[in-house]
């Protein structure tokens, strides 16, 4: 005999089962609790460099944006929601008790050891279905090097791979410099 099928996990019901369990970090795909992998101590510290990066650059543009690190979700659809290492929201501040970032216009992955290419094709395509997003940076560590992911004036992705210079995210009007991310 088989077990009955269970019904996909909604928003919701994750963010409400996530309230319950403080313990690590989870991300809802296709209707599923997946828990994240623990974090070596040179990928904790690259997040802390590149959100200071990210909130410098906006800070001197004056853009009315806040950068995160960690924490707050993305959702993509009903059935899933990443959660990415840095994130820019823009527009009204985020409510203290709210786990999902409203309007993400850059999210942020660090790509660790255990880190799956596959996946990052997966969240590439999920994060992009977000209307209001329109950077996915992929930071690598062991090559130096940023996958900048955005969209152009019309629906169409471009992709490139930097490994000097700076990066140029506009929309929010700011430029990021490769130096700080690595630094």
């Amino acid at each position: 005999m088989t077990a009955p099928a269970r019904e996909p996990m909604t928003i919701a019901d994750f963010l409400a089962w996530s309230e319950r369990h403080e313990e690590g970090h989870y991300e809802l795909v296709d209707g599923e609790i997946v828990p994240m992998p623990r974090e070596p101590s040179e990928h904790v510290a690259a997040k802390g460099k590149i959100w200071r990066a990210v909130a410098e650059a906006l800070a001197r543009v004056g853009a009315p944006c806040e950068a995160y690190v960690g924490g707050l979700g993305v959702a993509v659809d009903a059935q899933n929601v990443y959660e990415p290492d840095i994130l820019v929201n823009c527009g009204a501040p985020i409510a203290t008790e709210d786990m999902l970032a409203p309007a993400p216009i850059v999210v942020v992955t660090v790509l660790g050891p255990s880190s799956d290419t596959n996946d990052e094709s997966v969240k590439r395509e999920g994060y992009f279905r977000v209307a209001s997003l329109a950077h996915y940076l992929i930071v690598d560590l062991a090559r130096r090097a940023v996958t900048h992911c955005r969209r152009d004036d019309g629906a169409a992705l471009r992709e490139e791979t930097v490994t000097e210079g700076s990066i140029r995210l506009d929309p929010p009007g700011l430029d990021l410099a490769l130096k700080d991310i690595f630094a």
